[in-house]
């Protein structure tokens, strides 16, 4: 079935498609682009898509748990996707896509962070956490540990497990705003062999300043650490905050993971980087997997990765605008509860909530998905630092969220 939001392309494969040029684009103007320039879907639509965020719980629940956006993707994105579809254009890709592919990313990185990364040390994966399990099997050994700076993203956690990595966690500090533990981090270090780094930060959404990231490279150097950077939300950055790459610090120890899936919305595509701060680095991990062995993205994401980076940033603006007004709507109803802590992020759209203050019957996770119908991320999911806290997903309109809001609030008034 073609739902409303899917309309639009259908009209254009089989009204225009034939008239457009193999290579070329959708034509700029008509209804088409006047319906995807707004970027929000309603409640109806999202649950008619095939994504697991609306999915996962009955109809009568409000997702606002994995970090997928509720909005839809740039009219370059799509025009890219609809390209494929109206020339049934499934067969294999060049070599050269992924010359393309890198090439973007570093135009993209000049541009939004004034980092050129070189193009020949970069290597195509599917996602961000496949790089992740792929750079902690190339620079660290089973047994091996591996430190994160918890509470931290849970698939972090599963690939030490996975990889017969052992954790070696490193708690954030709480005074004012969540701050590197360097003292801990020092630590640590003798019984670690990668420090896995989420910048900026998530489910706290800090944006690491020049001095800790230096701080960070310090005691890399001292202890001989390889730094696995993952570095995703880096575009998502609010007020004066600036995401600074962990490679312009201490590019002979890290390796960056990358993507354009959580600034434009398309983690379904698969595309992901991996990029590394010298050759030795990348010979090191090329070394560690037989060719072929990771798999590479599929043209659908190489592409829509290209239009995003290359053609997508006024929208992305249109975006960055619309999260800013969300991010101070959560802040505002946060200073209207007592009990509940909460550090307006500086990057992500990802709110931190602290419910340990709250007489809640259970976790804050199961109270709020029974007695609110809200399915927010359960803090223990992020390490033992998560305990008490949810995440709350505020990528969406502002009518969903609302909404949201007023649920737990109504829940945590009949306590």
């Amino acid at each position: 079935m073609v739902t409303a939001s899917c309309a639009p392309v259908a009209q254009w494969i089989e009204q225009d498609g034939p008239n457009v040029k193999a290579g070329g684009s959708i034509p700029s103007g008509g209804a088409f682009w006047t319906l995807m320039n707004d970027f929000l879907l309603t409640e109806s639509e999202l649950r008619a898509r095939g994504g697991h965020k609306w999915r996962k719980y009955p109809p009568e629940v409000l997702p606002a748990f994995v970090a997928d956006l509720d909005f839809k993707v740039a009219p370059a994105v799509q025009s890219a996707f609809a390209r494929f579809v109206a020339y049934q254009d499934y067969v294999y890709g060049a070599p050269a896509d992924l010359d393309a592919l890198y090439a973007a990313f570093a135009q993209w990185m000049t541009r939004r962070h004034g980092w050129t990364p070189d193009p020949a040390l970069t290597t195509a994966t599917t996602d961000v956490v496949q790089g992740v399990a792929a750079t902690l099997i190339a620079y660290s050994a089973p047994g091996e540990g591996i430190i994160v700076q918890t509470p931290a993203y849970p698939p972090f956690l599963r690939v030490v497990d996975g990889t017969a990595r052992h954790l070696v966690e490193n708690p954030l500090l709480l005074a004012g705003r969540y701050t590197l533990d360097v003292d801990g981090l020092r630590a640590a270090a003798p019984y670690g062999r990668v420090i896995l780094l989420c910048s900026p930060h998530n489910p706290t959404g800090r944006v690491f300043e020049r001095d800790e990231l230096r701080q960070i490279a310090s005691i890399a150097e001292e202890h001989d650490l390889t730094i696995v950077s993952d570095e995703i939300h880096a575009d998502i950055t609010y007020d004066a905050a600036r995401h600074i790459p962990m490679e312009t610090i201490c590019p002979e120890r890290t390796v960056t993971l990358t993507s354009a899936t959580k600034s434009f919305n398309i983690p379904g595509a698969r595309a992901a980087l991996v990029h590394f701060g010298s050759a030795v680095l990348k010979e090191r991990f090329d070394k560690a997997f037989p060719e072929h062995l990771l798999g590479r993205p599929s043209r659908f994401g190489v592409d829509a990765t290209i239009a995003a980076w290359s053609d997508s940033e006024a929208w992305f603006h249109d975006v960055m605008q619309h999260l800013a007004r969300n991010r101070a709507l959560v802040a505002e109803w946060v200073t209207s509860r007592n009990g509940i802590g909460h550090v307006p992020p500086e990057a992500t759209f990802l709110a931190w909530l602290d419910c340990r203050e709250l007489d809640l019957p259970g976790s804050p996770y199961e109270f709020f998905l029974e007695s609110a119908k809200v399915a927010l991320g359960d803090g223990r999911d992020f390490g033992g630092p998560g305990a008490g806290h949810v995440r709350l997903n505020f990528g969406t309109s502002k009518e969903i969220l609302s909404e949201i809001l007023a649920r737990m609030s109504h829940a945590l008034d009949e306590i």
